[in-house]
């Protein structure tokens, strides 16, 4: 091949893969860079609109505010107006729940039956206030609620800011279950913006709409560019199979759990959590904590609890009554060391007048938190002369 062929096949090899990377771009910019609006019962019964090339609507349901769900009345208005309009339509909720698992349970449980937005649309979950002082707690709630929201057939998101999330939320536990969920708000003032200013982006794993002004227009208007597609969700042949695939498993699940049966059997042994445990006095979250195991100590159970979600040993506490701890997730991890066939004797410490836990701890080499661990009580529990205390 001469050198005048050999350079004629390089351009045209060449422009052929520009065309390509150009034709990939433009529809890639197409169908991620798409910009939308949301609205809550601010912007009227039929919604606030922006530009004629917005392409989706999130409009507010309600919310749980003060310990009670409060529904928008707006809500189903502006469903049937964006509809109208040709928008793809999406869900979004205040969540004010903190870390409080029953009222995130209950809230999930009075809204999603009242979504109007079709099957595999977003519901998301609008946490910006009133999260609790464990980041724990926090997490777990929003994770359950976006299980809900994925059992119920629609496509789970989480709304904020960058800096309250960090604060309050273990983000990357959200991310690494959900993937790009995350709707984060910025803005860099409050001037009219159309288009997003990306030196302001929200830069995180995770993110899929950024929300980059709360003056799309004069006068006011939440306006957001979807970064993935995810606004194509509930709209596409695709994200509509995904739904009912996700529904399918959720009542597989369900009918699966309401036929297990509840399997209890006497056994000794010595468990070693290794990892902070609650005690219960019975074999469910649904009642108060008694006390606490932490990693490190043990516990000498005498029976063992197979419910559908988890594995519990039941042991006796000092005061006579029983305890219950997790042993692990059923069919799952465990959480620590279980030794079974070890007959484990104690040492006791009968409680004198003027004895405190500190006395009794420093005197038996322990930590006031573990000597009150160990007998199921808090170093916050009063003891008295005469009670019998594990030292050993």
């Amino acid at each position: 091949m001469n050198k005048h062929k050999l350079k004629a096949l390089i351009l045209t090899v060449s422009a052929i893969f520009m065309a390509f990377l150009m034709v990939n771009v433009t529809s890639q910019a197409a169908t991620s860079r798409e910009q939308g609006v949301d609205w809550s019962k601010y912007n009227g019964n039929s919604g606030t609109f922006g530009y004629s090339t917005d392409k989706f609507v999130l409009s507010q349901a309600g919310g749980f505010y003060g310990g009670t769900n409060i529904p928008q009345t707006t809500y189903n208005s502006q469903v049937k107006s964006a509809q109208q309009a040709g928008k793809r339509v999406h869900t979004y909720l205040w969540d004010g729940v903190g870390g409080n698992m029953t009222n995130a349970k209950a809230m999930m449980a009075y809204y999603l039956p009242r979504i109007r937005t079709p099957k595999g649309s977003i519901v998301a979950l609008d946490y910006e206030d009133g999260a609790s002082n464990s980041v724990t707690a926090n997490t777990n709630v929003i994770l359950a609620q976006m299980a809900l929201i994925k059992a119920a057939g629609y496509t789970p998101m989480l709304y904020s800011g960058k800096a309250y999330l960090n604060a309050h939320v273990n983000v990357s536990a959200i991310v690494k279950a959900y993937g790009s969920c995350l709707w984060l708000a910025e803005y860099p003032d409050y001037l009219v913006r159309t288009s997003p200013d990306y030196n302001w982006f929200p830069s995180m794993d995770g993110v899929a709409i950024f929300q980059f002004t709360s003056m799309y227009k004069a006068g006011g208007l939440d306006g957001n560019v979807d970064l993935t597609g995810i606004t194509k969700s509930g709209y596409t042949t695709a994200s509509k199979a995904k739904a009912q695939a996700n529904i399918k498993q959720a009542h597989k699940q369900a009918a699966k759990k309401a036929t297990f049966k509840v399997v209890k059997y006497n056994q000794r042994g010595v468990f070693y959590p290794n990892r902070t445990l609650a005690v219960r006095y019975t074999d469910s979250d649904k009642v108060s904590q008694v006390a606490t195991y932490y990693k490190g100590e043990s516990v000498t159970y005498n029976a063992v609890i197979i419910e559908h979600d988890y594995v519990w040993a039941r042991y006796t506490r000092s005061n006579g009554l029983y305890g219950f701890i997790k042993l692990g997730v059923t069919n799952g991890h465990d959480y620590g060391k279980r030794v079974t066939g070890q007959l484990v004797s104690h040492t006791y410490y009968t409680v004198k007048s003027g004895d405190s836990w500190w006395s009794i701890a420093q005197h038996n080499g322990l930590s006031m938190t573990k000597l009150a661990s160990q007998n199921g009580k808090t170093i916050y529990t009063t003891i008295y002369p005469g009670q019998r205390l594990v030292v050993r």
